[in-house]
């Protein structure tokens, strides 16, 4: 009878356990199934392991209490009717247990490969925009230098243009002194022929003296 109570008391804590410790574990399993729950970063895998550990651990020293219950149970004239059916009712909590083990065992099992496969989906994603972002950098390095390369274009274009215009300010100085001095060479040229016109007129004058004065020397010789 002593033997019986205590193992009954045994039964019922370690049967409350494993409620409180089943109950975290599927806990854990609603926060796995959860779509953006990160299981490394948040230690779901590490708490996943323990509860489990844990949970299998409680189930192993039920089955145990209720493998020395049902030796009892084997001894009609020690237990009584009352004391059967409550060692048929830790058994039968017993079974249901572990079947409960199994079932959330699976959906972790499940939630656990569903976690690591969207892992790695948004590890792909953030791969995808890894390289998306370095080609657009690299792609904007390029237009960069194709900007540089334009400005400078500009730039010459603008001295060409500038030197241009020095040089044609130049011409256009050289061209006006040219305009000038041809303006001024009609007068130059009317002075030498006023000159020339009034050499001709002094050695025509000069002729007739002399012929006069030969004239008059013959004359006064005849």
């Amino acid at each position: 009878m002593a033997n019986y109570e205590q193992l009954h008391r045994q039964c019922r804590t370690l049967e409350s356990l494993f409620d409180s410790k089943l109950t975290s574990y599927s806990q854990l399993v609603s926060a796995l199934s959860r779509p953006n729950e990160d299981v490394e970063a948040n230690g779901s895998s590490e708490r996943w392991k323990d509860l489990e550990l844990e949970v299998d651990d409680l189930l192993e020293k039920l089955e145990e209490t209720n493998e020395k219950l049902g030796a009892l149970a084997n001894e009609p004239d020690t237990v009584s009717q009352s004391m059967l059916r409550a060692i048929q009712r830790h058994r039968e909590l017993y079974q249901d247990n572990v079947r409960e083990v199994k079932r959330t065992k699976a959906s972790v099992k499940q939630a656990m490969e569903q976690a690591n496969l969207l892992s790695g989906v948004r590890n792909d994603i953030d791969a995808y925009k890894s390289s998306a972002a370095d080609s657009l950098l690299a792609e904007r390095g390029r237009i960069d230098g194709s900007h540089r390369m334009t400005d400078d274009m500009i730039e010459q274009a603008y001295e060409t243009r500038s030197e241009f215009a020095r040089q044609r300010s130049s011409l256009a100085g050289i061209n006006t002194r040219m305009i000038n001095v041809i303006n001024t060479m009609p007068g130059i040229s009317n002075v030498v022929s006023m000159i020339k016109s009034r050499r001709r007129r002094d050695s025509i004058i000069l002729g007739v003296v002399i012929g006069i004065c030969i004239i008059l020397i013959l004359s006064y010789l005849w």
